[in-house]
């Protein structure tokens, strides 16, 4: 039997990157013609899947969305292994721009943001700097740079990523589903993020860009949302990252349990009642070219 009109449709595509591999790009659409499209990155570690509930509550509000998957987790064709690696730099100069493209594609009309979750949202920010004409702004959740000394416990945080990449190095691979932190990511990826979480600063191995000059330059609205209760991504966190992106006119939202109808306020619960993240995105979405948001 055929879905109702009101019904968002489902699909999935098959994404070809440069270099060879491959992975599922997840489609929610609304039902009618969409305006505007989010391509959503998501947090180290977390099968795109996962954000299914989020699109299609933005589905709801009439955004059509793309979940990207990141490169060794879920549907990817790569697995990290001591003779498989990779690091950000073909995450943001292989396999993003390849969703992206499949993006153009299917809604070459459509005005595209750029949205993520944790690492999600900071590669996105990244992504952008790379590719300023790309994207009519950044959606954030729960978001912020891994800067050691912008957390509750600084020396705690600075030992992790200061031991991250020699335990990558050691197994061949970061065991982030044993040790409860991400996937089973690539030492390269680890590296990198281990970078920016030691020194503040974002630059990645293999890449000639000066990512934080282009990062100062950007010129785009952002709509970041904090969740209250997240030790992962506390104020300071994400006030390291829109610093860097002077330029950019934006907006945080401070998300607590009660605005979500008592659904804890951390780095993961919203994912699943995701209806009051949606609806302060959408508001995002529905700017104007002056770069003012409302809702």
């Amino acid at each position: 039997m055929p879905a109702p009109a009101s019904t968002p449709v489902e699909s999935v595509v098959r994404v070809l990157s440069r270099d060879g591999a491959t992975a599922d790009l997840h489609w929610v659409r609304p039902a009618g013609a969409a305006r505007d499209v989010v391509l959503w990155l998501p947090a180290l570690g977390v099968a795109a899947r996962n954000y299914l509930p989020l699109a299609h509550a933005l589905a709801g509000h009439g955004i059509a969305v793309a979940l990207h998957e990141w490169r060794g987790i879920g549907s990817s064709d790569r697995r990290a292994a001591r003779h498989v690696d990779w690091a950000y730099r073909e995450l943001l100069g292989d396999d993003v721009p390849a969703s992206l493209a499949a993006v153009r594609k299917a809604l070459p009309q459509a005005r595209l943001w750029l949205g993520g979750h944790s690492l999600g949202g900071q590669l996105a920010s990244v992504f952008a700097a790379l590719h300023p004409d790309e994207a009519a702004g950044l959606l954030l959740v729960a978001s912020g740079s891994p800067y050691w000394r912008t957390f509750r416990w600084p020396w705690a945080i600075a030992a992790f990523a200061a031991m991250a990449p020699w335990i990558a190095s050691t197994v061949g691979h970061f065991p982030g589903r044993r040790l409860g932190f991400g996937g089973n990511e690539a030492r390269g990826v680890i590296a990198d993020w281990s970078r920016s979480g030691l020194r503040g600063r974002y630059a990645a191995a293999g890449m000639d860009e000066d990512i934080e000059a282009l990062l100062a330059r950007l010129r785009l609205p952002i709509r970041a949302l904090r969740l209250c209760d997240d030790w992962l991504g506390p104020k300071a966190s994400i006030d390291w990252l829109l610093g860097k992106m002077p330029e950019s006119p934006r907006e945080v939202m401070a998300i607590s349990a009660a605005d979500q109808g008592g659904v804890p306020a951390d780095h993961f619960a919203w994912m699943k009642a995701p209806q009051t993240i949606a609806a302060r995105l959408a508001g995002a979405v529905a700017t104007d070219p002056s770069g003012r948001v409302s809702g």
